[in-house]
């Protein structure tokens, strides 16, 4: 009978610390390698949706992995960045531009945009669709710009070295590098690989 007690016990304590070694792995993981990040704006669609959940991949980043165009990432943006804070959008001659000048600050705010050049690049926008290096990018995710004012910036800026040019895949209805300027590659948090919510939705990104 003792030993029946006794083996019980054991299968209990094996089991409780089996169960607190998984949740130990869990929050590791998430704290280091993947998180997960709701979807806030249509900024995104119709790539992602509002409410759209997805996995963010953020140890390649803190093992040195940079961002590569296309690649969608969960990133900080610099302050105040739903207002718009850039204050030149104009050359010389007055052809609208995007915002050159990285801006100061770092916003408490999270956003996910889309990696349209990386620092060394051109870029200009036409049509909402980002022109790099001089030629037009194949972006058969984003949406039709729709004639907006962020749809047209034909003057080319340099993405300093270190920086990426970020965009949502909605052209017409995002806040981002356009109105803002290159964000540093050190602010990115991680890139969105994969969405699990919902389930009709699951699959990579």
């Amino acid at each position: 009978m003792q030993t029946l007690r006794r083996a019980r016990k054991n299968s209990l304590f094996e089991l409780v610390f089996t169960i607190v070694i998984a949740l130990g792995v869990a929050l590791v993981v998430q704290a280091l390698a993947v998180k997960p990040y709701r979807i806030p704006s249509e900024s995104m669609e119709p790539t992602l949706d509002v409410g759209q959940r997805v996995l963010v991949n953020r140890i390649s980043h803190r093992l040195g992995a940079d961002p590569q165009v296309g690649d969608v990432v969960v990133f900080k943006p610099p302050a105040n960045a739903d207002a718009g804070v850039c204050g030149d959008h104009n050359s010389g001659d007055g052809t609208p531009r995007p915002c050159a000048k990285p801006q100061p600050g770092v916003d408490s705010q999270t956003f996910i945009k889309r990696v349209v050049a990386v620092g060394g690049d051109t870029i200009a926008i036409r049509h909402g669709h980002a022109i790099r290096n001089g030629k037009a990018s194949a972006e058969p995710f984003a949406a039709s710009c729709g004639g907006g004012n962020g749809c047209d910036f034909p003057e080319a800026i340099s993405v300093p070295k270190g920086y990426v040019f970020l965009m949502g895949d909605n052209r017409g209805a995002s806040d981002d590098s356009r109105y803002w300027g290159p964000v540093p590659v050190e602010r990115v948090i991680g890139k969105a690989v994969a969405t699990y919510w919902p389930p009709s939705r699951v699959g990579g990104v």
